[in-house]
């Protein structure tokens, strides 16, 4: 088997934190959150990283991220545009925002040729979870059905303090094979058990702090990439005719399809690291204090890329 890659999705502007989120330092020698997820990933066995990333950011981004990474690992750029679709299709006019996060994914289909992970480039996830997806790309090649894997968290690891969440909230057999993951887009916190709502605040529903949550952390072989290739123009089809300037093709949103139809199976591996990130500014100073004391630990050297 080729050995996995990891794909950073590092395109999105953080619109409710304000500004580009992935390139806000939170390490005492100026480190940012993508520097500790890369960090992580090289010692868990990776050897490249593919960054997606808006044409505009490109120069920043090598100069703040990707030549300090290239010298200890093999590094690639591709760019998520939302221009980039299938033959017959095109942007409306109105439009601002790429077609999302399986879009990123697609982004890299001309680098990716082998089993890889993906990631968001603003959430630190914790070393324990790249170990873990590692070793299940490295040893579960497609068979009859498509072979996924997730990682997920505790919801209550993964909560701000600050305001709402986006999560997919999972479902799973007992041997942990995924059965449904269900989007929900604004998740608060409170007390024990966190809660959503789907109608603005008017209700609300609790969920367990132990439900099992994706943030977006999929190992996929490169079948994945073909999928979802495939499904562009359906959803493309519907999100132009309901919802042409915001509808975003969502990467559990292929993952669902692929399980109904039983094409796929998601193993779903558990971490009980803590979630952290900037989703809000406030956020900033419990991330800088949480890598302040991992790095007092020893789990990360003061000065990341000088200690090989």
């Amino acid at each position: 088997m080729k050995k996995p890659v990891l794909v950073i999705m590092a395109a999105g502007m953080g619109s409710r934190y304000g500004g580009l989120k992935q390139l806000d330092p939170v390490g005492e020698n100026g480190q940012m959150i993508i520097d500790y997820s890369i960090y992580d990933a090289r010692r868990a066995g990776f050897e490249t990283v593919v960054f997606v990333i808006k044409p505009e950011i490109e120069a920043d981004f090598k100069a703040l991220v990707g030549d300090r990474v290239a010298t200890c690992m093999d590094v690639k750029y591709v760019h998520q545009l939302k221009e980039d679709l299938p033959a017959g299709y095109s942007v409306p006019a109105e439009r601002a925002k790429p077609w999302g996060t399986a879009q990123a994914a697609l982004a890299a289909r001309h680098v990716v040729d082998g089993p890889f992970a993906i990631i968001n480039a603003d959430d630190y996830y914790g070393p324990e979870a790249y170990q873990l997806i590692f070793n299940y790309l490295s040893n579960h090649p497609d068979g009859d059905v498509h072979e996924y894997v997730m990682v997920g968290y505790l919801l209550k690891n993964t909560v701000s303090e600050n305001g709402s969440v986006a999560r997919g909230v999972c479902e799973e057999t007992g041997d942990h094979f995924l059965t449904r993951i269900t989007e929900r887009t604004c998740i608060e916190k409170n007390g024990e058990h966190p809660r959503f709502t789907e109608d603005g605040g008017k209700s609300w529903t609790s969920l367990s702090g132990d439900t099992v949550v994706s943030l977006n952390m999929w190992g996929f072989n490169r079948s994945f990439l073909d999928e979802a290739e495939a499904r562009f123009p359906a959803f493309l089809d519907k999100a132009l005719a309901e919802n042409p300037l915001k509808a975003e093709y969502f990467l559990p949103s292929v993952v669902s399809q692929l399980l109904e139809e039983g094409r796929a199976r998601v193993k779903v591996l558990r971490s009980e690291d803590k979630w952290y990130g900037v989703t809000y500014r406030e956020d900033k100073p419990e991330v800088v204090a949480a890598i302040a004391e991992k790095t007092a630990s020893g789990l990360y050297p003061a000065r990341l890329w000088e200690v090989q």
